[in-house]
């Protein structure tokens, strides 16, 4: 399936250096904000208090948001919690004017007191206090499966290709992680295990991407014995690009309804998406696709030894530029 046909070929290596230059930059920006600012973990990482409250009728978040806000909670979330007249709410830990940590216990009668229970009809169901240690061991886990996770690519990259093209996959998925993270860490936008989840996925998305153009260029190598390797990852990338418009269009419409309708509470894992989902692009063609022209990737390193390429030129193939 394929929406259109390009029958010839961008020159998408010719400018290969400055995009690249490009990339460096903001991975490098990326870097920096990292360092600078650092993530704004939620609660689930840092400790603090989780509530259920329920309600006769649908629950009003936006008041209950204005009430825990008077409260001085700047980083609460609140959220419906199985049906509209349920809700959970997030409270970081917070110190009296002694700097001792308030108890969960006085945060939720404090909350429960704001929100007026006699004349709203709210009900506290449930109160749990997630310690810093608990956080603290979420967050190692987290990154335990993130590093599993770039560790399983990088063996599937480096069985599926020739060790040029597995690096410079690699170094694409790396930037696009880095770059998610800090715009992250730039915004100050709230790090959240949904947020953890949303950059595994787009780990698992960005590869399949480079690992289809790679797949083309070998093909491409094998076929067009005339050509040289700049002219044969321009070809590569230029038949993929119909694919790329109805996969990652078709994704990120369903990510952008999330991130427009699915409220507060998916808001971030779906901005997640939609930045690594746009990098992803970005670096399948000019990080990926580039590194592995610059680490001199040939003929000789994909071709069979026991199998000649077809003698095929630009001229003897009607359909050339043009598959999907």
């Amino acid at each position: 399936m394929e929406f259109f046909r390009i029958k010839k070929d961008i020159p998408f290596m010719r400018h290969a250096l400055v995009l690249n230059a490009i990339s460096l930059i903001t991975f490098l920006a990326a870097v920096f904000f990292l360092w600078q600012n650092g993530l704004h973990l939620s609660i689930e990482f840092t400790g603090g208090t989780v509530m259920e409250v329920s309600y006769p009728q649908t629950a009003p978040l936006d008041s209950i948001r204005t009430k825990v806000e008077k409260l001085g909670y700047t980083d609460t979330q609140i959220q419906n919690f199985g049906s509209s007249r349920d809700i959970m709410i997030r409270l970081p830990l917070q110190k009296d004017t002694n700097g001792k940590l308030i108890s969960s216990a006085d945060q939720s009668a404090a909350v429960m007191q704001a929100l007026e229970p006699a004349s709203s009809g709210a009900k506290l169901q449930r109160v749990e206090f997630v310690g810093p240690q608990v956080g603290e061991e979420l967050a190692l886990d987290g990154l335990k499966a993130l590093i599993f996770v770039i560790i399983g690519i990088v063996v599937y990259l480096s069985f599926r290709f020739e060790w040029k093209f597995a690096l410079a996959g690699i170094i694409a998925n790396l930037h696009d992680i880095v770059i998610i993270l800090g715009f992250f860490a730039f915004f100050q936008w709230e790090f959240s295990l949904s947020v953890l989840a949303a950059v595994l996925a787009v780990l698992g998305y960005s590869v399949n991407e480079s690992v289809v153009i790679f797949d083309r260029i070998r093909e491409n190598f094998r076929k067009y014995r005339k050509m040289d390797t700049r002219e044969i990852i321009d070809n590569a990338i230029t038949s993929t690009i119909s694919r790329t418009v109805i996969t990652h269009g078709s994704t990120e419409m369903m990510v952008l309804a999330m991130l427009i309708f699915g409220g507060p509470t998916l808001f971030y894992f779906a901005l997640a998406l939609t930045i690594g989902i746009l990098f992803g692009i970005y670096s399948s063609v000019f990080v990926a696709a580039a590194l592995a022209m610059w680490l001199g990737v040939t003929r000789e390193d994909l071709a069979k030894s026991d199998k000649k390429p077809d003698d095929n030129t630009r001229n003897d193939d009607p359909n050339f530029g043009a598959r999907v």
